[in-house]
């Protein structure tokens, strides 16, 4: 009876650290080849283990966690975070934040389209940041 309760399907784990919103979503992220496991997707139903190393890609968020406990559960989000380890790369980390953080370029509405010297110092604005964005990495 003891060895039943050890076994724990991946959808429900991903779903119970609230890595996914709902068990419904952590399953399609599954069949969908979004969970890895030493580089081979993973089927819903898949067995969970302490130790496994699981990258998990969520739209243009990649993350990579260590399971250090089950959940059967879905609990709150500090008692999740002691289940699981992040390991995902500082690199990707800042990459997928960084998308936020660019610069909203706004026109006043009913200025018309841009001029050939607007459009020339808004390409300039626009290069400039993204050179100093690659300088910074």
């Amino acid at each position: 009876m003891a060895e039943e309760k050890e076994k724990l399907r991946i959808d429900k784990y991903l779903w119970a650290i609230r890595l996914f919103k709902t068990r419904s979503l952590a399953t399609e992220a599954c069949k969908a080849g979004r969970v890895k496991l030493k580089g081979q997707n993973v089927k819903p139903s898949a067995v969970v283990k302490i130790g496994d190393q699981y990258s998990i890609q969520k739209g243009i968020e990649r993350k990579v966690i260590l399971v250090t406990g089950l959940l059967e559960r879905r609990v709150d989000a500090k008692t999740a975070v002691q289940f699981y380890e992040d390991h995902t790369p500082v690199e990707e980390t800042y990459g997928f934040k960084s998308v936020f953080h660019a610069p909203v370029l706004k026109r006043d509405r009913g200025t018309g389209r841009p001029t050939k010297k607007d459009r020339r110092e808004i390409d300039d604005l626009k290069s400039d940041w993204w050179e100093n964005e690659e300088e910074d990495k």
